[in-house]
């Protein structure tokens, strides 16, 4: 049975880029996955607008924050979200036990971001999305059996 997840409640809530699972990541704290993901989007061409999204109070803020496009992306950006999101994914998961755990115990099964609105890292509305964040939890998945 596949395991969907949005929000950052239920038993997989830690699966959410918004679930408050800190760690520390490129010599820098991060309070969540998401607030590291949306940084980097500017990390080399606007240290000023990073280092706001780097402190925003919420995952919600910085999110926000990241899609602004008033500050000019990275170039490669295109290129490298998917391995950005990996990277924080990881950490996150081998940086908390409990969660690791969680993620483990999914087993084999199918892992699904129902973001009805997202069809890059979620399913979609009607399903039809890459699910590139769920395909990232069963990749971290694998990495974190052979440690």
């Amino acid at each position: 049975m596949p395991i969907y997840f949005y929000s950052t409640r239920g038993e997989y809530g830690c699966f959410s880029n918004f679930s408050r699972h800190g760690f520390e990541l490129d010599e820098l704290w991060w309070m969540t996955s998401e607030h590291y993901f949306q940084a980097q989007k500017f990390a080399a061409r606007d240290r000023a607008w990073f280092d706001k999204i780097h402190s925003a109070r919420t995952p919600k803020e910085a999110a926000k924050m990241g899609r602004s496009r008033e500050h000019p992306l990275r170039e490669d950006w295109e290129k490298v979200k998917d391995e950005i999101m990996h990277r924080a994914v990881l950490c996150k998961f081998q940086t908390h036990e409990d969660i690791r755990e969680i993620l483990l115990e999914t087993g084999d099964e199918l892992i699904v971001e129902n973001a009805p609105g997202d069809y890059y890292w979620g399913c979609g509305k009607d399903g039809s999305g890459k699910n590139k964040l769920g395909e990232i939890l069963m990749a971290v998945r694998e990495i974190l059996r052979k440690e």
